[in-house]
């Protein structure tokens, strides 16, 4: 197959959707197939185009058999709502002649967030005839409402119109959790134009590594330390003072050491929290290369997943997968009914305490340091698990099966938009 991925995100970006489209696009390479990305010149997560790719309106290069075609976005460090709105316009007015000019694809994959995307590979598909797989990773503007920060009635509108055009334009759908379907579903989304695929994680490539003669500890100097370990995304919905307030709480015993790791900007803000709630010994650091990711991971006792009591229930956070696959033993202070919750229950790789609750969170952390024997289970479990749920080449197998039930079902005119 010739396939096409549009995704906002794609390599060097360290984390969240990025890493899944490289894996997925350079994956299914390696299986044979033709794959072209057009994405953006790479900004994320510290919303400044890496100085690599600077000074550039359109860039093409080959990673791994794959063609990146990438086009000038519009960002900010610290953006507004006009700037997102500028950020989301730019990628897909200078995205689509790239698109455009290459060769025709047999199926395009587009990825949200963000769901503007869907408008120019909506377009694509239109004028070549081609069948769009809608991955939705996240239903952003949603999420936004729930937890208070998009309020603007207006926009709120413009944004479900935009999610409607998307899922009556698309052939197929591909959603990362149980959650999605039902929320799809309760929106008159036909259930039959819907595939649960779980996001994956590379089980070669994330294995339980030894803590001795850990790089990572040697170079953090945590030799001897009960390692938590938070890494990744710092912003609203993460709850990041609850973890410097569980750090507060145990502060007394010098033995567990909270590593968090994210985002220098974000890391600024913890600092204050630290300050603030008197936690003086949490080690903050910027992300790490992805290659030293592993070494990472295997050099934590416990790796946290945290969130807001009011986050929408079907947010999957995707560290999820790769902290099982670790062999790590997982805390999730999450809310008890969402998709969260219910994956680290059912994996038996981790332990899920009430969200916003630091003497939960400490309590819990405490009870692992106290009988590293059930830290050292539960990572077990939650290896085999990933071995067998979120394997990577099962679900190559899953997606290669979804492009060509698109492809088949698009032997139909396809020309009309259907707003």
């Amino acid at each position: 197959m010739r396939i096409l991925i549009y995704s906002y995100n794609y390599h060097p970006e360290p984390i969240g959707i990025a890493p899944l489209m490289t894996e997925l696009a350079e994956g299914m390479v390696k299986r044979g197939h033709q794959v072209r990305v057009v994405t953006a010149m790479p900004n994320y997560p510290e919303r400044r185009i890496y100085p690599e790719y600077q000074g550039k309106w359109y860039w093409s290069e080959e990673r791994n058999g794959v063609l990146i075609e990438r086009s000038l976005v519009f960002i900010r460090p610290q953006p507004s709502l006009l700037d997102r709105v500028f950020l989301d316009a730019s990628f897909v007015f200078n995205s689509f002649p790239q698109a455009l000019t290459g060769w025709r694809p047999d199926v395009i994959l587009a990825t949200v967030p963000p769901l503007p995307v869907c408008v120019p590979a909506t377009m694509l598909g239109k004028l070549r005839g081609t069948p769009v797989v809608l991955n939705i990773q996240d239903i952003q503007h949603e999420a936004a409402v729930h937890v208070g920060l998009l309020k603007n009635k207006a926009v709120i509108g413009a944004f479900t119109r935009l999610e409607k055009f998307a899922c009556r334009n698309a052939d197929k759908i591909s959603v990362i959790a149980d959650g999605f379907v039902d929320n799809l579903r309760g929106k008159g989304v036909s259930e039959e134009k819907i595939t649960l695929i779980p996001n994956w994680v590379d089980v070669n490539f994330i294995q339980p590594l030894p803590r001795e003669n850990n790089e990572f500890r040697e170079a953090q100097e945590l030799q001897g330390k009960f390692v938590v370990l938070y890494s990744g995304n710092i912003a609203l919905t993460q709850d990041l003072p609850t973890v410097i307030k569980a750090a507060a709480k145990l502060k007394h015993i010098p033995d567990i050491a909270f590593v968090v790791v994210g985002e220098q900007t974000a890391l600024e803000r913890v600092r204050e929290y630290c300050e603030m709630f008197d936690a003086p010994s949490v080690k903050l650091l910027p992300f790490q290369p992805r290659e030293k990711l592993p070494t990472m991971l295997g050099a934590a006792n416990v790796g946290l997943v945290v969130q807001k009591h009011n986050v929408i229930a079907f947010n999957m956070p995707s560290k999820i997968p790769v902290l099982l696959a670790s062999g790590r033993a997982i805390v999730g202070s999450v809310p008890a009914g969402g998709t969260a919750a219910k994956a680290i229950q059912k994996s038996g790789g981790g332990v899920v305490v009430p969200p916003e609750n630091p003497e939960e969170l400490a309590n819990a952390i405490l009870e692992l340091y106290k009988n590293p024997e059930k830290a050292e289970e539960l990572g077990q479990q939650g290896r085999q698990y990933a071995m067998k749920e979120y394997e990577f080449e099962q679900t190559l197998n899953k997606y290669e099966d979804l492009f060509a039930e698109a492809i088949a079902a698009g032997k139909k005119s396809r020309a009309k938009v259907v707003f």
